[in-house]
Order: C-alpha cells, then sequence, then structure tokens
C-alpha cells in the first residue's frame, strides 16, 4: 500500500472493490431511501413499502440485493420478515450523506427572510 503525504495509507483493491459494489448499490434512490428508513429503525417489507411509496415486489427485490451484498440483514418474527441495519457504519454513511445534502438542499432563515421582502 502506498503511503499519503497525510499519513493515511492507499487501501487495497479488494476494500476499494467491495465498497464501489456498496456504493452501486446505493446509487439506486429506492434503495438508497430503504437504508435510510432502515437507519432509523428496523421494520418489514410491508411498512417499507408503504414508507418509500414503493409496490411490495420492487422493494422486496431491493432488499434482498442489499441483503446479498450484507448491508441489510433479516429476521423472522413470526410470519413478518424484519429487516435492519447491522452495521453502525453504513448507518452513519447514509445519515451523513442524506443529511449533507438535506442541509445543502433546504432554504435557510436569511434566503426566506430575503424572499419575504
Amino acid at each position: 500500500m502506498a503511503t499519503l503525504a497525510g499519513g493515511f495509507e492507499d487501501p487495497s483493491t479488494e476494500v476499494l472493490t467491495e465498497a464501489a459494489a456498496a456504493f452501486g448499490l446505493l446509487a439506486s434512490s429506492a434503495r438508497l431511501h430503504l437504508m435510510w428508513a432502515l437507519s432509523q429503525g428496523e421494520s418489514d417489507v410491508t411498512h417499507l413499502a408503504d414508507r418509500v411509496g414503493g409496490a411490495l415486489p420492487a422493494v422486496s427485490q431491493h432488499l434482498a440485493k442489499l441483503k446479498l451484498a450484507g448491508l441489510v440483514r433479516s429476521r423472522r418474527e413470526g410470519r413478518r420478515q424484519v429487516y435492519y441495519v447491522d452495521d453502525p457504519d453504513i448507518v452513519t454513511v447514509v445519515r451523513v450523506m442524506v443529511g449533507q445534502l438535506t442541509a445543502r438542499t433546504a432554504p435557510t432563515a436569511h434566503s426566506i427572510a430575503s424572499r419575504r421582502s
């Protein structure tokens, strides 16, 4: 691994490949919305479909892809399959990215006051 001037080492090819695959899955707005919802707490597919406004089969397919990639886990509760994010680092990445973009696009108090004048 090469070391940069700041003291950080370049990640291995394997790590970069795995990260690119995870980011690729999150490049879908539907899957990102599901990850955002699950970062707030666990849920079953019916509630997730209602929350994100998606059809149940489509939401199930997105969840299956996220689960296959290891971004989401599930457990059985009776007849329900409950989904959750078990990795706090993934929760942090999703919350930071969505939070930062939301803050950038949210009108500020100054811009609201300027429009009223």
